[in-house]
């Protein structure tokens, strides 16, 4: 992958720990969320399916307020005031993040109300406000309220015998004042709307005003049907006003690890807290609302006028999500299935006919594996029929002794923790580590520790202090008079619905010196190892920082000899300033850098005599992309590495990571294909500025557009002959 050597720039005495040359990590956060928001303001994008980047940039908000905003509100609180590299303080960034996101949040509402909305009637989708109801519709909702809605609502007044109630995180609610006829005495009351309740009460369709356009739903918002059927609620008093809001609470867990004896029970404890919901960090109101009840939100809450975020349609709109079931496929992207490999279709076809014939002579996985090393990329690739189907037929094996693995996210109903269980009850030596500390993911995956604990599998759940992120599997099989051992390193979780959504690369191998350095590193996780040395793996935070940090000196020093340099860098987030330092003076050297950043990057790009020779794009699309890949150039002896860790030091010092080298020459060729067809996108890419704004790449014509995932797939579909 190497390109033509860039001009050097003559090392200069320029200070690298300049706060100019970084971006804010909390801002530049935003600006990848404004991408997920521009899929959804893109007329390119098919219609549901830029209600679904509505829905996503609004869950991605909520959870940035709940951990990030959270914790630098805390930070201000305690009176710290050191600043990040980039210059800021925790209060500045506050500041900054309220700046950058007023005009988005304005631009996720317009995009809704005036564009989106408009173009779902004329498809036969209508959300309608109660307001522009007729009375027989009116009267239909009435009924539904009264028999469904009414007997779930629970009115809390606030007065001086009734405080200011307390109201849980995410949930929306009404803020109702009442008034007494007889006293004219004036009250406030506040109704939580029930999420357990759909957010929009569907009307039947022949309740439709006559259209043209045949009507394939009809919903009115849960919280206005509420709101118009109050007096149900408060016989004998005047309402007078009604006015929706929503709180988002501080959800980071904190757990001293060192003083918890059972770390189970003390994330369980925690995870009650975070239901209740910690400190109020944000309140989202309706533009049409009074001061005078947004300041007694305000004083109940205990938040400022800057925790305060006010629209003019709908609030939450994370619930746009349960729209993409309408039957209205030509309004979304074809749903996509993942391609069974050619290999793996003869291993699934073996097994399928063994099974029917009741015969135990087959081809089987490790047989595959035993051939060479195999690169599965999802969701391009099935990862059931690959990377589970590796598991599970190591769970039956009669000759697999044992199976290692860890698990940082998996679904609710994960074959892959069901196949631990069955390897344990097959009486196999059976070992997860399982991550209770994945944030968001700790209810889920204490529920599983439980039920594998239950089965006799070793549960383990990690390091003190850190956080176990690698993505990895060992099996020990004995084969005739000696034992091999299997391995899989992926960049993603062993989760099977992410895994059509994520892109994310594996490798599946019985390298000695792989298995070896799986079997040290489950030794490091489980037991008392103090391991600090590895034949070929890249572990965090032993020696990753270290090795890669060395791999980009090598490129510096071919450029210095006037020799070429190059480095392509995938991840999800670029934060670490030593690494970000390193590839400057890489820049300066001349080595070639192009980074593919989906998220966070604090790297400033494009800047004379310090990062001229550094291009960053970020690939957003129909999938998250999640995997990661770097490549160094060495000469044209090239090092070519997949793992689970990004450059941020939470990643490289903070976390258990395994980043492997890929060392047979076809499966490298596959990865530079892969980063070869990012790099040129012209359609999901978007290169970063040196001003930190970030500019969408634009094709010539729609049949000149080369978008990277669209791309990927008809790869995919050409490899089995399916093209």
């Amino acid at each position: 992958m190497p390109k033509n050597k860039s001009t050097k720039t003559a090392p200069s005495t320029i200070n690298l720990d300049d706060p100019q040359y970084y971006f804010n990590r909390e801002l530049s956060w935003l600006e990848f969320n404004y991408r997920v928001l521009a899929e959804g303001l893109d007329d390119r994008t098919l219609l549901l399916d830029r209600l679904k980047f509505l829905a996503i940039f609004s869950s991605n908000l909520d959870e940035f307020f709940m951990v990030r905003v959270a914790g630098l509100k805390k930070q201000v609180e305690a009176g710290v005031h050191k600043r990040t590299p980039d210059g800021l303080t925790p209060e500045d960034q506050l500041t900054a993040i309220r700046d950058r996101l007023l005009p988005l949040v304005h631009q996720q509402d317009q995009i809704f109300e005036r564009t989106l909305k408009p173009q779902l009637a004329k498809e036969g989708v209508y959300l309608v406000n109660y307001v522009d109801l007729n009375q027989e519709q009116r009267k239909y909702l009435q009924i539904f309220f009264e028999e469904h809605i009414f007997p779930v609502l629970t009115p809390l007044a606030v007065d001086t015998s009734h405080p200011f109630p307390y109201i849980s995180n995410l949930s929306l609610n009404l803020g109702i004042a009442v008034k007494n006829p007889e006293t004219e005495e004036e009250f406030f009351a506040r109704i939580k709307v029930p999420g357990l309740l759909p957010r929009f009460v569907n009307l039947p369709n022949d309740l439709h005003d006559s259209s043209e356009t045949p009507v394939v739903w009809t919903g009115v918002p849960l919280e206005q049907v509420i709101a118009h059927n109050l007096d149900a609620l408060f016989p004998g008093m005047n309402v007078q006003e009604c006015y929706p809001f929503r709180v988002t609470r501080n959800a980071d867990l904190s757990v001293e690890e060192d003083e918890a004896d059972d770390l189970l029970l003390a994330i369980e404890q925690e995870l009650r807290k975070r239901r209740i919901g910690g400190s109020a960090v944000r309140l989202e109101i309706q533009s049409s609302m009074p001061e005078d009840v947004q300041q007694t939100l305000m004083r109940g809450l205990s938040l400022e006028e800057e925790d305060v975020y006010a629209v003019e349609g709908l609030l939450g709109q994370g619930d746009f999500m349960s729209l993409l079931k309408l039957p209205l496929p030509h309004l979304q992207e074809p749903s996509w299935t993942p391609v069974i490999p050619l290999p793996f279709q003869r291993v699934l076809e073996s097994a399928e006919a063994s099974r029917k014939l009741e015969r135990e002579d087959k081809d089987d996985v490790f047989d595959l594996i035993a051939h060479g090393d195999l690169l599965v990329h999802h969701p391009y690739y099935s990862f059931a029929s690959t990377v589970q189907e590796f598991i599970t037929q190591a769970s039956h094996d009669p000759h697999v002794l044992a199976i290692k693995m860890t698990l940082y996210r998996t679904s609710g109903d994960s074959p892959i923790v069901h196949a631990l269980i069955s390897a344990a009850e097959n009486g196999k030596q059976v070992v997860a580590l399982v991550e209770l500390k994945a944030r968001f993911d700790e209810e889920n995956n204490i529920q599983w520790a439980r039920k594998l604990e239950q089965a006799g599998v070793h549960v383990v759940y990690g390091l003190v202090g850190l956080k176990t992120h690698t993505k990895i599997t060992l099996v020990v099989r004995q084969e005739d008079e000696q034992i091999r051992r299997y391995v899989h390193i992926g960049t993603g979780n062993y989760n099977p619905k992410t895994a059509r959504l994520y892109t994310d690369l594996g490798v599946l191998s019985c390298r000695q010196d792989l298995g070896a350095d799986l079997t040290d590193l489950f030794n490091f996780l489980t037991g008392y190892s103090r391991q600090r040395s590895y034949r070929k793996l890249l572990v965090s935070p032993v020696n990753l920082r270290d090795r890669m940090t060395q791999l980009i000196e090598r490129e510096i020093e071919h450029c210095r000899n006037g020799k070429t340099g190059r480095i392509v860098a995938k991840m999800n987030s670029l934060v670490d300033r030593k690494i970000i330092a390193k590839l400057y003076e890489a820049s300066q050297a001349g080595v070639k850098i192009d980074l593919i950043i989906r998220g966070i990057c604090c790297l400033r790009p494009g800047v004379e005599g310090v990062s001229e020779n550094i291009n960053v794009i970020s690939i957003v699309g129909r999938f998250l992309e999640h995997s990661r890949i770097f490549y160094f150039y060495n000469m044209g002896d090239e090092d070519v590495f997949i793992g689970s860790a990004d450059w941020m030091p939470r990643n490289l010092d903070r976390r258990v990571e395994a980043v492997t080298p890929i060392e047979d020459p076809n499966l490298r060729k596959d990865l530079q294909e892969i980063m070869g067809v990012m790099l040129a996108d012209n359609r999901q890419a978007w290169e970063l500025q040196p001003d930190g704004t970030y500019i969408q790449r634009q094709p010539d014509s729609q049949e000149h557009a080369h978008g990277t995932h669209k791309m990927l797939m008809e790869m995919a579909l050409n490899s089995v002959g399916m093209g």
